[in-house]
């Protein structure tokens, strides 16, 4: 995947005021976290960066694309989109198999349709819920769609900038998902309420009243705390699916 820079370029809060931080680059294999109180403008800020705002919206923030202003069609054509998006919120309604659907994108992606065994081989490393072939779509829990859309998006998407809007409680192993993302290239840009996902970012850009306050690279001491926190996350991991699996804890 070719190497790209994503440029964000400040503009005001929701009172008016100039953000703090007037410009930032997220380059390829990168993870940058979105952090801040609910109702900071999180949400508002991956918008901006989903339509590729150029002054338009009530950000007035500005987003390029290797140092220039993305073309009309990279805009509005959804063959051109450099952007793909994995919410809390993602259910099928298309009435269609796991393998059907998988296919058809490696198809219409002008790849080959045999990828669809390898993002379902993905997704079962990211969900403790089995994705199966011949599932309907339509019977995929919160959990397995998340799961089959970060693995589809890894494999078979072409989009290098990846949006993940507060994932911790998707039911999916999110470090596991971060790092398959920002492995195979692309820009991840996680918004987030937990500490372990905005502590094994390389930066967090910090919102508050709508703008863009500061950005923190992660440092040393914050990536030991970051082992700690992934120790009491396994732990945790491993207790969920007992439980799920209806075993007695001991």
């Amino acid at each position: 995947m070719k190497e790209l820079t994503l440029t964000i370029r400040g503009g005001v809060d929701k009172d008016g005021r100039p953000d703090h931080i007037k410009e930032i680059e997220i380059h390829s294999g990168e993870i940058v976290a979105i952090v801040g109180p609910t109702g900071s403008g999180k949400s508002s800020l991956i918008a901006d960066i989903e339509q590729f705002a150029q002054g338009d919206t009530p950000s007035g923030r500005r987003i390029l694309i290797d140092g220039r202003e993305p073309d009309l069609q990279m805009r509005s054509d959804p063959r051109k989109k450099l952007v793909a998006q994995v919410s809390q919120n993602m259910h099928f309604l298309a009435d269609m198999s796991v393998e059907e659907f998988l296919r058809m994108h490696a198809k219409s992606r002008g790849k080959d349709p045999a990828l669809a065994g390898r993002v379902i081989e993905l997704a079962n490393t990211l969900t403790g819920e089995p994705v199966r072939p011949d599932y309907p779509l339509t019977i995929l829990s919160g959990g397995q769609s998340r799961a089959l859309m970060t693995a589809d998006i890894a494999v078979i998407s072409d989009s290098p900038i990846v949006l993940i809007d507060e994932i911790e409680n998707a039911g999916i192993k999110k470090q596991e998902a971060l790092h398959l993302l920002a492995g195979e290239g692309k820009i991840v840009v996680v918004v987030t309420h937990d500490p372990m996902l905005a502590l094994m970012s390389s930066r967090r850009l910090v919102m508050k009243n709508g703008g863009m306050t500061k950005v923190i690279s992660t440092t040393a001491e914050e990536h030991r705390v970051f082992k700690d926190i992934e120790r009491v996350d396994s732990w945790l991991t491993g207790l969920r699916e007992t439980i799920r699996q209806g075993e007695v804890v001991a």
